[in-house]
């Protein structure tokens, strides 16, 4: 690994989080992010920074790329990276972006030279940090093989889902079952404390509970303490992928109303402030007009 360039473009909490992992595990690594600073850690450990997605890639052999959203994924990817990239670059894309998007991308970025590899990631910003995610890959295995070192760094299970569209489907799916689960132990744990009972007692027992999850407990823990910054999934970023599972699941004739209803509150908690918070953050929204 030591002996092939990486550049990673995104540094949000995931983004950053595999950069450092990447970095950590002895890969010469370079970075760009929108906001220069959120590089500034990744540089003191030894990364270089770049100035642009152009520059970043120019030299690196394989890429990762790290984004909010498809519009960012056209910007960076088609905007800068396919024009700069050297010819049969590898291009790890962890975006959450829909399957329909997915497919598409891959075959532009053929189009224009550079292999895209589905690659969307399971975890938070600290699993992501300590090489613990689950990598859900799509694409040519061919591809895949020539990434397979790099996918290794960032968690111990990288799945291959099949052809393009097949990963970007599987991460909708989890995270609509997130979305949904958030957003009724929200709305329980509203009711439970208007009805009279203590607040931290009721989320610690949500946490221990038999009906909770690994994510459900992480975000009653997140709740308990009120802590939603930095934010390990952004409110906004929750409602975008509920928005997009549920477009692409009425194209194959599924109705999600749970999925729906659970977009809706997300939607009213990012007009309510809390859209760059953790998704964690929709209760104090729900506890706020219990109140």
């Amino acid at each position: 690994m030591a002996a092939r360039k990486v550049a990673v473009l995104g540094l949000g909490g995931m983004g950053g989080g595999m950069a450092h992992r990447l970095l950590d595990s002895g890969v010469e690594l370079t970075v760009w992010n929108r906001t220069a600073a959120k590089a500034a850690g990744l540089v003191a450990a030894g990364a270089r920074q770049a100035e642009s997605p152009a520059e970043a890639v120019a030299d690196a052999d394989v890429v990762l790329v790290s984004l909010a959203d498809e519009e960012a994924v056209e910007q960076v990817l088609f905007g800068a990276v396919c024009p700069a990239a050297k010819p049969g670059t590898p291009i790890i894309d962890t975006s959450t972006v829909s399957p329909t998007y997915a497919r598409e991308a891959g075959e532009r970025a053929a189009r224009a030279g550079v292999k895209r590899i589905e690659a969307c990631v399971v975890g938070n910003p600290h699993q992501a940090r300590n090489g613990e995610l689950r990598v859900l890959t799509a694409g040519t295995q061919d591809d895949l093989a020539e990434v397979a070192d790099v996918l290794a760094l960032l968690g111990p299970q990288v799945v291959y889902l099949g052809p393009p569209g097949m990963a970007a489907t599987m991460k909708l799916v989890f995270n609509a079952m997130l979305g949904a689960q958030v957003a009724s132990m929200a709305e329980a744990v509203a009711y439970g404390e208007r009805s009279g009972l203590d607040r931290d007692m009721l989320l610690m027992a949500v946490e221990r509970s038999g009906f909770s999850s690994k994510v459900m407990s992480f975000r009653a823990a997140l709740m308990r303490e009120r802590k939603y910054e930095p934010a390990a999934f952004r409110t906004r970023l929750m409602n975008k992928d509920l928005r997009l599972a549920l477009a692409e699941a009425a194209k194959v004739g599924v109705d999600m109303p749970v999925i729906e209803r659970s977009a809706v509150t997300f939607t009213e908690a990012i007009d309510a402030g809390y859209g760059d918070q953790d998704a964690a953050a929709v209760h104090e929204m729900l506890s706020r007009n219990d109140a």
